[in-house]
């Protein structure tokens, strides 16, 4: 485990942000994005001011405003790094 100052509620809030402030480049009412996320909207807002929401209500909000490739990213494995300068200089 990493030490860092971030915390989880950090990037819930983060997050949550990010929804609101799309939404809101997008010129979209809470009601205008529940309609077309099937998120009711006081879960919407609930999110907006508190960072609270399920995995599959967050992915939904995240479609209708952005990509889900870019979430998916996130998932994906990393290449292995070397773990000495042996490594990085072997010619394999």
């Amino acid at each position: 485990m990493r030490l860092t100052l971030l915390t989880a509620s950090d990037v819930q809030h983060d997050l949550a942000s990010a929804i609101r402030r799309r939404r809101r480049e997008l010129k979209l009412s809470r009601d205008a994005l529940a309609e077309r996320s099937g998120v009711p909207t006081p879960t919407i807002k609930r999110f907006e001011t508190t960072g609270q929401i399920s995995l599959r209500q967050f992915l939904l909000l995240w479609q209708s405003v952005d990509r889900l490739e870019r979430l998916a990213e996130l998932a994906a494995p990393q290449p292995a790094r070397p773990g000495s300068i042996e490594e990085v200089l072997r010619d394999d």
